[in-house]
């Protein structure tokens, strides 16, 4: 299996399944001495982790991270950073009904059709479970991008048709304290009860729902990002689109910006300081692929959880037709924990390309 580094210079290479001994992360390229805070790695784990309220999925997994290599008196030493999460509580047996059934809208079949072998004890290397991994070494990547006074925000924007689409303007650390109060993780607070009622109901009757989580990125400097084919905003695109779940990616105006005019549209510059900025941000803190100094914006869009609790029909690896019974712990919405998993992926690129940008100066 190919597929499993992303980044250039800050790069990350994950393993591990769900149902295995345990899962973990590599991080290779970060630079030395960089004072690593344990504790804010484990805090960044504890946002992913499952059953952590009513509404997530109800395995038990403490996501206690552990640090093999990289590391020397806090800080770290510019060799390969190693941290590993034991798996705790998975429960294979929840899985034999489906050992040779296809899940709908699940990577059973296509794994099949690709390797001729799966794993369906909870989907293997496909399963979500994959994420914790990502979000240890994002919690590094925020480090590094905190020193350089880059800060990454996401919060859930909508479950369902229920949006809370004006985020306040205010610094991340603001905004986090705000998300933190409520299990769904909006930053909107009256929003966030309505979220959480739905999602709970949604629950009780056996099925899921999908949702959005949007972020911003504050204190970007502007240069980061490389043409023609390393666009700042494409390699989000990737990142945001390699999660799971994740049906769609839209940076600043989004496809909104297609309905508008060149003069609506245009982000008018003005001068600002020591440096320019814009009257607008449709463009999301991006031009041409590159940083230009505001905000950095985007909107993630999660599908349902594919797993729900009632019998649907399928075919099995025989080909023949089948039905299979929804059992297992799952989410019923996926986008509270998948908050952190977004800022991690953001954290992974911007951190990258900070990098990038450093080593192409003198």
């Amino acid at each position: 299996m190919a597929g499993n580094t992303f980044g250039h210079l800050f790069r990350i290479s994950t393993f591990g399944e769900s149902h295995g001994e345990a899962i973990g992360v590599i991080i290779d390229g970060c630079p030395a001495q960089l004072p690593l805070d344990l504790d804010f790695i484990q805090s960044e784990l504890d946002k992913r982790r499952p059953g952590q309220s009513k509404i997530t999925t109800q395995r038990k997994e403490s996501d206690t991270v552990q640090i093999l290599s990289g590391i020397f008196e806090g800080k770290s030493t510019g060799t390969p950073i190693a941290l590993l999460i034991p798996n705790e509580d998975h429960r294979s047996k929840d899985y034999e009904h489906n050992k040779t059934v296809y899940r709908p809208s699940h990577a059973d079949y296509t794994y099949d059709a690709k390797y001729g072998i799966r794993d369906h004890r909870g989907g293997g290397r496909s399963s979500a479970r994959e994420t914790a991994a990502r979000v240890a070494a994002g919690a590094v990547a925020k480090l590094l991008l905190q020193y350089y006074g880059i800060n990454v925000f996401a919060h859930v924007s909508a479950v369902g048709t229920i949006t809370a689409p004006n985020l306040p303007s205010l610094p991340a650390n603001e905004l986090l304290e705000i998300r933190e109060e409520n299990i769904v993780r909006c930053a909107d607070p009256a929003v966030a009860k309505e979220m959480i009622e739905f999602i709970d109901q949604v629950r009780k009757d056996g099925d899921t729902v999908g949702g959005k989580v949007s972020c911003v990125i504050q204190g970007c400097p502007p240069g980061l990002g490389e043409p023609v084919f390393d666009k700042l905003h494409a390699d989000l695109g990737k990142a945001m689109l390699s999660i799971n779940a994740v049906h769609g990616f839209e940076y600043g105006s989004g496809f909104s910006g297609s309905e508008m005019k060149g003069s609506e549209h245009n982000d008018i510059f003005l001068v600002d300081g020591d440096r320019p900025k814009t009257l607008t941000n449709f463009s999301g803190g991006v031009q041409g692929g590159i940083a230009n100094g505001m905000e950095i914006n985007f909107t993630v869009a999660f599908k349902p959880v594919a797993t729900i609790m009632h019998n649907q029909q399928t075919v099995n690896a025989a080909g023949e037709a089948a039905e299979i019974k929804g059992k297992g712990r799952h989410d019923p919405c996926v986008v509270p924990r998948a908050v952190v998993i977004v800022e991690a992926m953001a954290a992974l690129v911007v951190a990258d390309q900070l990098l990038r940008h450093r080593a192409s100066q003198l």
